[in-house]
C-alpha cells in the first residue's frame, strides 16, 4: 500500500513538472492590442458579431480583418472607442442604434420544447424538457437567438427595466 502512494506521487510530481516546464517553453504571446480590444468588448461571447467569441473577435479587429462596428450590444460607444484605440474612422452610419432588450418567456405558452435554451449562447434560460423555461434576466444578452426558435411566439423582447443599477442621467437638450 505505501509503495503504491509513493509510486503515485512521484509519478504526479514528474508529470506535473514536465507540465510546467512544457508551459514556459511554449508558451504564446498573445498581441497587447488584441489583449486590451478584448477587455474594451462586452465579453458576454454572445455571437452576434459573427464570430465565437469576444477573443476570435478582438484578433480580427487587431488584424484588421473586421469592421470597429461588429458588436451590436456595444453599440455605437463601443465603435467609436474601438475606433479611436485603432485610429480608424468611424462611419456609423450603417449601425443602427437599438436599445438594450432582454428575453422573457409567457409562461402560459411555453411547452418546454426546449428549443430556445439550446439556441443560447449565454446561458440565460433556464428550464428542461417537458418544463416551463424561464430568463436570468442578468445574463441575456438580447441576441435574438431564441426568439427566432420558439415555435409558440411565448418569447418577448423588452427594453432592460430601470432600476437604480442601471439608470443613468440624461443628456441636456442642447438650446436652439
Amino acid at each position: 500500500m505505501i509503495t503504491a502512494i509513493i509510486i503515485l506521487t512521484l509519478l504526479g510530481l514528474s508529470l506535473g513538472t514536465l507540465l510546467g516546464v512544457a508551459a514556459s517553453c511554449f508558451k504564446v504571446e498573445a498581441s497587447p492590442l488584441e489583449t486590451e480590444i478584448e477587455t474594451m468588448l462586452p465579453g458576454s461571447q454572445c455571437g452576434q458579431c459573427g464570430f465565437p467569441g469576444c477573443a476570435p473577435a478582438a484578433a480580427a479587429l487587431a488584424n484588421g480583418d473586421a469592421d470597429i462596428t461588429l458588436c451590436p450590444p456595444g453599440g455605437h460607444a463601443l465603435a467609436l472607442s474601438l475606433a479611436a484605440k485603432l485610429g480608424v474612422h468611424a462611419d456609423l452610419s450603417s449601425m443602427e442604434e437599438a436599445i438594450p432588450m432582454i428575453a422573457r418567456i409567457r409562461s402560459e405558452l411555453c411547452i418546454g420544447c426546449t428549443k430556445c435554451f439550446k439556441r443560447c449562447p449565454t446561458d440565460a434560460i433556464l428550464g428542461s424538457s417537458r418544463q416551463i423555461h424561464a430568463v436570468i434576466s442578468d445574463a441575456c444578452t438580447g441576441c435574438k437567438k431564441c426568439f427566432e426558435v420558439c415555435p409558440t411566439e411565448c418569447i418577448d423582447m423588452r427594453p432592460i427595466p430601470i432600476t437604480l443599477q442601471n439608470w443613468h442621467w440624461p443628456s441636456p437638450a442642447v438650446a436652439a
